[in-house]
């Protein structure tokens, strides 16, 4: 089961969505992985979760953690029943609303924050079911906090810009949209997200294409890469293969095999 919720208005400049997931992966340990995209999520969850981490092993996860831009999937252990609240944030945002540095790394993030007391909270009404309240407890979190924090319009018109055009923008359109100049806009992206400008609408344009293989896996991708402002083919394949780690047509094909077994929206957690 996957859904998403909307927040209110007045979130929509640092939220994308809340969203919750359950999953049953049965007695035996199972490993899925999460596919890279242009948001990051706070991750509340419910159940037992470890990272796979490509340097320390299996790493176990406290509730929350931050899950950041990927540049490449990430690998996660599991069992049982795994429910997972997600607070998906533009990335441009995230660190100021939680008022932490920027990492300035990939992936995975444990921090420590108040935040955390929010999870006493919830698991009573998660394990009585109650997702509407769960939903609504974190909506007045983050209503709270949002009134005590200043989001940088020159970020919020450069995101709203790279979004509208799919990431495929360049920077120098990102920075007139921002009313900025380049050199500003890359210091104040970089020192809110850690990532710069480019980076960030690369993942923006692969999430594009990897979302529109998964509900679409018969797609051409000459036409995609042409509508997506990619060089030819031949770029989109390496640039999916980057973040991926697999090419477009194998993704497609896969996608292809799954749709049999899962709904049709393509949910962040994909199990492998």
């Amino acid at each position: 089961m996957h859904q998403e919720f909307e927040p209110p208005e007045v979130l929509r400049d640092t939220i994308k969505c809340f969203w919750y997931d359950d999953r049953h992966f049965g007695d035996q340990e199972s490993i899925f992985q999460v596919e890279p995209d242009g948001y990051a999520e706070i991750i509340f969850y419910f159940g037992s979760l470890c990272h796979i981490s490509q340097n320390r092993g299996l790493q176990p996860l406290p509730s929350p953690f931050l899950m950041g831009l990927l540049n490449q999937p990430a690998l996660f252990q599991t069992k049982g029943r795994l429910e997972i609240i997600g607070v998906r944030c533009f990335p441009w945002t995230v660190f100021d609303l939680l008022e932490l540095p920027p990492s300035g790394k990939n992936g995975v993030h444990v921090f420590v924050h108040p935040i955390a007391q929010l999870q006493a909270t919830l698991d009573p009404l998660m394990a009585a079911g109650r997702i509407n309240e769960v939903m609504a407890e974190l909506e007045n979190y983050f209503l709270n906090t949002r009134s005590q924090v200043a989001v940088d319009s020159m970020l919020a018109r450069a995101g709203a810009a790279m979004r509208e055009m799919n990431g495929t923008i360049q920077v120098s359109q990102v920075a007139m949209a921002a009313h900025a100049t380049v050199r500003t806009l890359e210091r104040k992206f970089k020192r809110s997200s850690g990532f710069t400008v480019k980076d960030v609408s690369g993942l923006i344009r692969f999430e594009q294409v990897r979302n529109q293989l998964w509900h679409h896996p018969e797609s051409n991708l000459a036409g995609l890469a042409h509508e997506l402002g990619y060089a030819d083919q031949a770029h989109l394949s390496r640039e999916f293969k980057r973040y991926s780690g697999t090419t477009p047509a194998a993704f497609a094909r896969n996608a292809k095999k799954r749709k049999q077994a899962v709904s049709n929206d393509f949910v962040a957690f994909v199990q492998a």
